[in-house]
């Protein structure tokens, strides 16, 4: 084994297993009504609560609903409750690390997981790619998301919870068996993260970038969004998604525009207005029967659904009552493409290479041992 690699791999093996704090996962976000599963479910009150004395303890079912400005569980109504257990706690079909907390959140009630940011992980990583992928392109995204969900933190300090385990974050599938290779993609690479200006960052990913990243800016606009140098990526050809073809019925996409609040009347033509220097659509021309928009490509995607419609980087054309698209890539495009980390590591790239390749620009850190996200002096090579 060679002096660099030992060395990263022993101040892997010496950090903290949870070094880094804790984070509030909403696993649910409002939901008129949560079943909770299990056995032996401690069930305490937080905050506020009417008819205390009646508690409730050691049951396999918790069924809650909002209540006024609460959540009401078997008539006992508080702010908020939290759920205990030896055991996991089912909830949709999924399992989760106890704590949970039922939390009364706008109009329905919210599920928040909170647990240390190192035993979340596994669970993104679950998710995001799965026990399939090679080695090194785990450990690449166990840093990316680490990365990510440490400046969620930061950003989300003081709120409800801290991230959503969805699509709009990061997708987490709960509890992952001990058995499973996702925690050695965890464990080593123990509190590092990719550093922006000295700081964690939005370290944004997607699943297909079709042969090319995105500059980050051109797709969000957040403060504060790193301006990530876009790159050709050679390495995903041959995956799912770097090709795709749809064809959608003009009524339909009209249909979608009305209920994302644009209405043209009866479609008539689209094209791409404005491309990225990575070809992606910045603007989309709509024209109808009511009249004409120009859409941003990534609003034109979002109306028209994100699983539908893969990504921005499309060519149309229309014919008769259809729209013909042909595109490449699964995503938004900013930052490590997770089907081009898979071809890196299958050539033998290491984690630092492929997070080099998509993340230029970027320095190495590791995060301390509270809850903020502000990093230490990386102790690893």
């Amino acid at each position: 084994m060679r002096l660099a690699a030992a060395l990263a791999l022993l101040a892997a093996s010496a950090a903290p297993a949870f070094a880094s704090g804790t984070i509030r996962v909403a696993i649910v976000e409002q939901a008129r009504l949560v079943e909770v599963r299990g056995g032996a479910i401690e069930v305490t009150e937080n905050g506020r609560c009417e008819r205390c004395g009646a508690r409730l303890t050691r049951l396999d079912l918790v069924r809650a609903v909002p209540n006024g400005i609460g959540v009401d569980i078997d008539g006992v109504r508080a702010q908020a409750f939290r759920l205990t257990s030896d055991r996991p706690l089912r909830i949709n079909g999924r399992e989760y690390p106890a704590p949970l907390e039922l939390v009364r959140n706008g109009d329905g009630i919210a599920v928040v997981n909170e647990l240390p940011l190192e035993e979340y992980l596994p669970g993104v990583l679950r998710a995001e790619m799965g026990e399939k992928f090679p080695k090194e392109a785990l450990r690449a995204q166990a840093i990316i998301a680490r990365t990510y969900a440490a400046n969620q933190r930061v950003v989300s300090a003081g709120k409800l919870y801290h991230i959503l385990a969805s699509t709009a974050h990061q997708v987490y599938s709960g509890r992952v068996p001990p058995n499973s290779p996702l925690w050695d993609a965890v464990r080593e690479t123990a509190g590092q993260v990719l550093l922006w200006e000295g700081e964690v960052f939005a370290a944004f990913y997607h699943s297909e970038s079709g042969g090319y990243t995105e500059d980050p800016r051109t797709v969000f606009t957040a403060n504060n969004i790193p301006g990530l140098k876009p790159v050709v990526c050679p390495f995903s050809v041959g995956s799912p998604h770097y090709l795709w073809n749809l064809d959608l019925r003009l009524a339909d996409i009209g249909e979608a525009l009305r209920r994302g609040g644009v209405d043209v009347g009866e479609v008539r033509r689209i094209a791409v207005a404005e491309r990225t220097s990575s070809l992606r659509a910045v603007t989309v021309a709509v024209a109808g029967t009511r009249g004409h928009v120009h859409l941003r490509g990534n609003d034109f995607r979002r109306m028209l659904g994100y699983e539908t419609f893969k990504s921005t980087l499309f060519a149309v054309a229309i014919d008769g009552e259809l729209a013909r698209f042909a595109g490449r890539g699964y995503g938004h495009g900013a930052g490590l493409c997770q089907w081009g980390a898979k071809g890196m590591a299958d050539r033998g790239y290491t984690a630092r290479q492929i997070l080099e390749f998509y993340y230029p620009g970027t320095t190495w850190g590791a995060l301390n041992g509270g809850l903020g996200g502000r990093p230490e002096p990386p102790n690893f090579r």
